[in-house]
């Protein structure tokens, strides 16, 4: 009986040293991990672009702020393509507001220049977005077409990792500042 007994207390003890030393690691383990705050502070974000429909447009948030995801359409790339820049309030052409060889992907900041609101997207006279506090219009690149937005909608920094995924605030294999 005592050999059981002895058996036992062994047993026993080694289980308590492991539990206690697992508790012990644990937060310093944690520790070396990054905070939520830290996280959403500026860690890219990575989003699949094999879901989005043609014509859809999806919002996503980085860094705490809204970004429109738009697979525009031919017919949209045909026709931001061919606007005049001098009809423009910010002349943009829209070359510059894709990245090559990617036309029909778009990615912008999801708030108006004006003061900040959120424009509806397929709206107004452009089928763009229509700000519904001012009535800012803005075409399928995000392009200010009628204020009082003084600029076009901004394009983050962001890149393809592939023909289907896209990474939010890293150009080129840099992190945004």
């Amino acid at each position: 009986m005592d050999g059981t007994r002895r058996d036992f207390m062994f047993l026993a003890t080694g289980a308590g040293l492991a539990v206690g030393a697992g508790a012990l690691a644990w937060p310093f383990v944690a520790s070396m991990a990054p905070d939520a705050e830290t996280i959403a502070a500026g860690a890219p974000l990575e989003v699949d672009l094999t879901p989005i429909q043609e014509g859809q447009i999806v919002n996503v948030f980085w860094r705490g702020k809204l970004i429109f995801v738009r697979h525009r359409t031919a017919k949209e790339i045909k026709e931001a393509e061919t606007v005049p820049l001098k009809d423009l309030i910010d002349p943009q052409a829209d070359a510059a507001r894709v990245k090559d060889g990617h036309a029909q992907w778009l990615v912008v900041y999801g708030n108006c220049t004006h003061l900040g609101c959120v424009p509806i997207g397929h709206q107004g006279q452009y089928e763009g977005w229509s700000c519904p506090c001012h009535g800012s219009l803005y075409d399928t690149s995000g392009r200010v077409r009628r204020g009082p937005a003084p600029t076009n909608l901004p394009v983050p920094p962001y890149g393809f990792e592939t023909a289907t995924k896209i990474r939010i605030g890293e150009e080129g294999g840099k992190a945004a500042a």
